[in-house]
């Protein structure tokens, strides 16, 4: 099992003076322990629903990627996850490909149809109904692979048209970075995941793992009907390291994921992370690494 970090708070004590100092820390850190991949929240203000009063800093992703793919060796790096209608698609996967050359391979591309509407309102941004959202989520992925595949034809549409979709330089992952879908939709999202992604992104709901079973349940059987492996595809679990959780608490809770079938975990903690949370997480990381996921798919 694998064991992440997504960075949903810049509020570190030192202020925004220190943002980057701060964030050099956080990666450095990151790369010297058993994280597999440093993920930042994609918004352009502050979307922590635990955030305190006065919490406001957010950094844009991709260029605080960058930041970290120059401060770090080993991590990968993603977005958990940007929305899609946040970027041009042809904008948005030059930049993970981009992210990928320049750290050597280690990008992710974490992207979901976009949900925060007050944000939207806020910025400027688009926010197209829901059904539209979706359509735009499959044309971007359907682009990406072409893009990542050295496919210069024409991309036509319904909502983005491409008169040459030009793709150089390559990603140094081949045949293209991985595929993270955020959400668990039955119907559109899981099914794009199906047909598109290298993993899935489900949530830690305390409900005894029956929320978990169902969504990795319709993945299994959107999988059989696309004809794609089940195992092909990362079961990544968003979960918590609150105030006073224990390393040993925690690989008790990541024994129990790996139960449910999850084989990546992706850590959000209340607030900005601190050097204490995060030693707490990799103090965990060398027994959790041994856990191998359920693969009943029940």
């Amino acid at each position: 099992m694998k064991v992440s970090i997504n960075v949903t708070n810049y509020s570190w004590p030192g202020g925004p003076a220190r943002l980057g100092a701060d964030l050099r820390d956080l990666g450095e850190r990151a790369d010297a322990t058993g994280v597999d991949t440093l993920w930042l929240s994609d918004h352009l203000i502050q979307a922590d629903p635990g955030a305190a009063p006065g919490q406001t800093e957010m950094l844009e992703a991709y260029t605080a990627l960058g930041f970290l793919a120059a401060r770090t060796k080993r991590v990968r790096l993603g977005t958990m996850v940007a929305a899609v209608t946040f970027r041009a698609p042809a904008l948005l996967i030059k930049a993970v490909t981009t992210l990928d050359v320049l750290s050597d391979g280690r990008a992710w591309l974490g992207i979901g149809a976009g949900y925060h509407e007050e944000e939207a309102r806020a910025m400027g941004l688009s926010l197209p109904p829901v059904a539209e959202r979706f359509e735009r989520l499959q044309e971007t992925l359907e682009l990406a692979e072409r893009m990542w595949a050295g496919d210069e034809t024409p991309f036509e549409g319904k909502h983005y048209q491409l008169a040459h979709p030009h793709g150089s330089p390559p990603p140094r992952t081949r045949p293209h970075p991985p595929i993270l879908i955020g959400g668990t939709g039955a119907k559109r999202t899981l099914r794009l995941v199906a047909e598109h992604a290298d993993a899935c992104n489900v949530f830690d709901i305390p409900d005894g793992g029956k929320a978990v079973r169902h969504s990795l349940g319709v993945l299994a059987r959107h999988c059989d009907d696309v004809g794609r492996p089940y195992s092909a595809i990362e079961k990544t679990l968003s979960t918590r390291l609150d105030a006073g959780d224990t390393s040993d608490g925690f690989i008790r809770r990541a024994e129990a994921a790996a139960t449910l079938g999850i084989d990546h975990l992706i850590v959000i903690t209340p607030g900005a992370w601190s050097a204490e949370r995060l030693d707490t997480l990799a103090a965990a990381i060398p027994a959790i690494s041994e856990f191998t996921p359920d693969s009943d798919r029940s």
